[in-house]
């Protein structure tokens, strides 16, 4: 009996080995999250969705784009699938992965997807792809990518304006930021909050670091200190999850933090205000032209203030009462042109 057993489970774990994944590359790395359906065969829309390393837990850039989706799922009744990249090693194998089974639309969240979609949309010209804060000829201008592109540096000076404000009623002169890394969307936040801080306040000091990082919430938090130790009373995060160690920091030595991509006001009464961006809103109508059959690739959709792709969270019941109104003003003066030009790069 127990001979017969042995051979049993022998056969057992053959099967199995069987009806498990294989060593291709589209196979490799690949982690597929929790999602509200995973996508099936058959006549039904199905969307693939491919995270940077951050994660859907990054409260923020990646957690928005899932959120599109879902908004897709329940309002046009396509099939979502979410990848997380836990390496950039994975980015190729992940998007290859969806292309492979053929889903109608596959998106890639993040700048640091540039060169994976690069590959992948020229190896799979029959299939549609959409990324994040990356422009369609930064990827060769192939026509089955879709840039979707945000003017970050409208919704950064607003935040840097109200920084200055904030900097100046606790009696600071200096406001800064911590990066994530020095990649162009990133720098759009940065290069108008330093140009907001320093129209609303002239002379004010604008502090700037890198993390090099996206997930290390104690790299950000570091460097937060090092700053507030500078003398810097608002410190404004734009590294994703690592920026949430910005924002802890901020709390402990009661200065002021500023959020990004969602409305982070919920993370603390530190948080003065959060420069959202509307990667929700993006990835949803990227889907819906798509499911139409008006797929939009080869070219760019870019969402500003005007489109309400970015825009001021809610203000902290703590803060001066006269900042949000004066930030207002501000805000409506660049939707009516009469503010242009706002800086795009960081020196």
């Amino acid at each position: 009996m127990k001979k017969t057993l042995v051979l049993l489970l022998g056969v057992v774990a053959l099967l199995a080995a069987g009806c498990g994944g294989g060593g291709d590359e589209e196979s490799q790395g690949t982690t597929e999250a929790t999602t509200t359906t995973t996508g099936t065969t058959g006549g039904e829309f199905r969307v693939g969705l491919v995270t940077d390393v951050g994660g859907l837990n990054d409260r923020g850039f990646n957690h928005l784009a899932f959120v599109g989706l879902q908004r897709a799922e329940k309002e046009l009744g396509v099939k979502g699938r979410v990848v997380e990249s836990k390496s950039p090693a994975e980015y190729i194998p992940n998007l290859s992965a969806l292309a492979r089974q053929g889903y109608d639309l596959i998106i890639g969240v993040g700048f640091t997807e540039i060169q994976a979609m690069t590959a992948v949309a020229k190896r799979f010209p029959d299939n549609n792809f959409a990324i994040v804060d990356v422009s369609n000829k930064d990827v060769g201008s192939p026509p089955n990518v879709e840039g979707l592109l945000f003017h970050e540096e409208q919704v950064g000076y607003l935040a840097g304006y109200a920084a200055a404000l904030a900097a100046k009623a606790k009696g600071s002169n200096t406001v800064s930021s911590v990066g994530g890394q020095k990649q162009p969307p990133v720098d759009r936040f940065i290069a108008g909050y330093q140009a907001g801080a320093k129209k609303a306040v002239p002379g004010i000091e604008t502090v700037n670091a890198y993390s090099q990082d996206f997930s290390n919430q104690a790299k950000c938090k570091e460097i937060a200190l090092n700053q507030i130790a500078q003398g810097s009373a608002v410190v404004f995060q734009v590294a994703g999850g690592c920026g949430l160690g910005v924002i802890d920091a901020a709390g402990e030595k009661n200065v002021w933090a500023i959020g990004v991509d969602a409305d982070q006001s919920y993370l603390g009464k530190q948080v003065l205000t959060s420069a959202t961006k509307g990667v929700d809103t993006a990835v949803f109508l990227s889907i819906k032209d798509a499911h139409a059959g008006n797929f939009r690739g080869g070219k760019d959709a870019v969402y500003g203030l005007g489109q309400e792709g970015v825009g001021l969270g809610k203000f902290s019941p703590a803060a001066p009462k006269d900042i949000e109104p004066k930030v207002r003003e501000i805000e409506q003066q660049i939707k009516d042109g009469k503010i242009k030009n706002i800086p795009t790069t960081v020196s």
